[in-house]
């Protein structure tokens, strides 16, 4: 919760999958817009039944890479990918100035992380306890986000 305060905008929930941390982002921050974003559209369908209850919660069927990039003020994602690959999919979606937020386990590659935040137009990842906080410090560049699928098969990392 800090970690999405300290950046303005619409949040992102890349991966939605059942709903967390978009959903209770989106209660605790009713002022803010939460996308959910999900590939699978029998997960859309369960989000899309939660989110009734949230004037502030959007549900989009997609991937990360088809979506317009540099709109979001946060984008948040749980057990989407390696770091890398996540953070791939998560900072083109990230406005300058905003960040992507990634929950991690203890044996998360920062420095991997670091050198694709440096193609992608971020900064140096802050390393917290669960959480890699990359800050976008610039537009996202031209050839990014690459085509569905590449990402997991070519990692830039």
């Amino acid at each position: 919760m800090p970690y999405v305060e300290r950046f303005a905008g619409p949040v992102v929930d890349v991966g939605a999958g059942g709903g967390a941390p978009g959903i209770p982002l989106a209660a605790a921050l009713p002022e803010r817009e939460v996308v959910l974003l999900e590939a699978n559209r029998r997960k859309c369908d369960f989000l899309e039944s939660v989110a009734r209850e949230f004037p502030n919660v959007r549900v989009v069927w997609g991937r990360a890479e088809e979506q317009e990039p540099d709109r979001f003020g946060v984008a948040v994602a749980k057990a989407l990918a390696p770091p890398p690959i996540a953070l791939e999919w998560c900072l083109p979606l990230v406005a300058p100035g905003g960040a992507a937020l990634l929950l991690v386990g203890p044996s998360a590659d920062v420095a991997a992380a670091a050198r694709v935040s440096a193609q992608l137009g971020g900064g140096e990842p802050e390393g917290h306890p669960g959480i890699l906080v990359v800050t976008k410090l610039g537009p996202t560049p031209t050839g990014f986000p690459r085509r569905p699928g590449i990402a997991r098969k070519r990692p830039l990392a």
